[in-house]
């Protein structure tokens, strides 16, 4: 199971990052740019981003069980 569908199983928001490469995004089919380099680091951002919610009505417990079930998926602190 990957860390996305894992997260959304115990409730906690999670949303790709829109960012990255962006010559690879839609709106940009057609459009005059230049490019500097082979872009890797922006498709590796592109393709293994993501956010988790962090807006301030989170409580202090509901961001320590999003890292703990974070790190529970790692095996990390088991």
């Amino acid at each position: 199971m990957d860390l996305l569908t894992y997260l959304d199983e115990y409730k906690i928001g999670s949303r790709l990052l829109f960012a990255g490469n962006l010559t690879r995004q839609p709106y940009m089919k057609g459009a005059n740019y230049r490019i500097s380099g082979d872009l890797t680091n922006t498709d590796n951002v592109m393709n293994n981003t993501f956010w988790i919610g962090v807006q301030p009505a989170l409580t202090k417990e509901m961001l320590e069980f999003a890292a703990t079930t974070i790190e529970r998926y790692f095996g990390v602190n088991i």
